[in-house]
């Protein structure tokens, strides 16, 4: 079906689904996303006929949510990369996702965690051996940065719901109340107390949160955190891996979480679920000298 076949032309969902066609398309994003470009790779992950792919990559490239970029002459070979329209589409990427995991495969409860031997916990570990996609987050004094650290020194990303400094109209009602939402501020002020033991270890340290550098940069000067804070409002690094998140008050939040980066960008190490926010921090720690 054409959009212009569509019978409700001035609907938004309608046309949106004009574009995204069916549900190989979205999984084609969703691939993507995650820094699988070129034909054969999304062919062999999907296991889709190269027929429908072919198809289904031509239909996002004429509606601008892919574009093509050229690695090789001859023969000539591509890269599909996505647009800033087709960037736009990762927030609901990640809201679908975010239903799927409670309302299909769960129960429908609101929970900022999980548990050992979940579907969402084999997919974050499942991360390991993975390379980070080439995502540029901001800072929390608005500055863009790379996911990891310069000088051949190892990343710890740490993935954390929500914190706010005193006053702020940021948690949203009934927040305490959310399983594993609780410990925010508790895990940035343990890595703070730790940041010389992971430097002496050659690692440097980065939060990362959906919540925007504004919000961020109030947080760090509170608890005068002595490592950067990083925005993914935009869920570019949490589609990119599929992160598991949870929706609060509007907003799409990580779940707690943290990976171990090599100097390479690639992760060899992840914690999931975290239920000792505290403890997972000398946890973190354990594991560099190993290796």
């Amino acid at each position: 079906m054409k959009r212009s076949d569509l019978g409700d032309a001035d609907c938004g969902i309608a046309q949106a689904l004009g574009v995204i066609g069916d549900w190989w398309t979205f999984l084609v994003i969703r691939d993507v996303a995650g820094g699988n470009t070129r034909f054969d790779g999304l062919q062999r992950e999907l296991g889709v006929s190269r027929r429908a792919l072919t198809e289904r990559l031509a239909g996002l490239v004429e509606h601008g949510v892919l574009e093509k970029r050229a690695y090789s002459a001859r023969p000539p070979r591509y890269d599909y990369v996505l647009t800033a329209k087709g960037e736009g589409l990762l927030p609901t990427l990640i809201a679908l996702q975010d239903w799927g995991t409670r309302h299909v495969m769960g129960d429908g409860a609101l929970t900022a965690t999980t548990e050992d031997g979940s579907a969402e916990s084999r997919r974050v570990h499942e991360l390991v051996g993975r390379k980070l996609p080439d995502v540029v987050l901001r800072r929390h004094d608005n500055t863009p940065v790379p996911l990891t650290a310069p000088d051949g020194r190892w990343t710890v990303l740490y993935f954390f719901p929500g914190a706010f400094a005193p006053g702020a109209q940021g948690y949203p009602p009934g927040w305490t109340e959310i399983p594993g939402a609780r410990g925010c501020t508790l895990e940035s002020l343990t890595y703070a107390s730790r940041s010389a033991d992971f430097a002496a270890a050659g690692a440097e340290i980065r939060g990362v949160s959906t919540q925007r550098p504004d919000e961020l940069a109030a947080f760090a000067a509170h608890a005068r955190l002595p490592y950067p804070l990083l925005s993914d409002q935009d869920s570019r690094l949490a589609a990119g891996l599929l992160l598991p998140t949870f929706r609060a008050a509007g907003v799409d939040r990580f779940k707690r979480l943290s990976l171990l980066v090599d100097p390479g960008a690639v992760i060899r190490a992840t914690q999931f679920p975290i239920t000792d926010p505290a403890g997972s921090v000398d946890e973190m720690l354990t594991l560099l000298p190993r290796r």
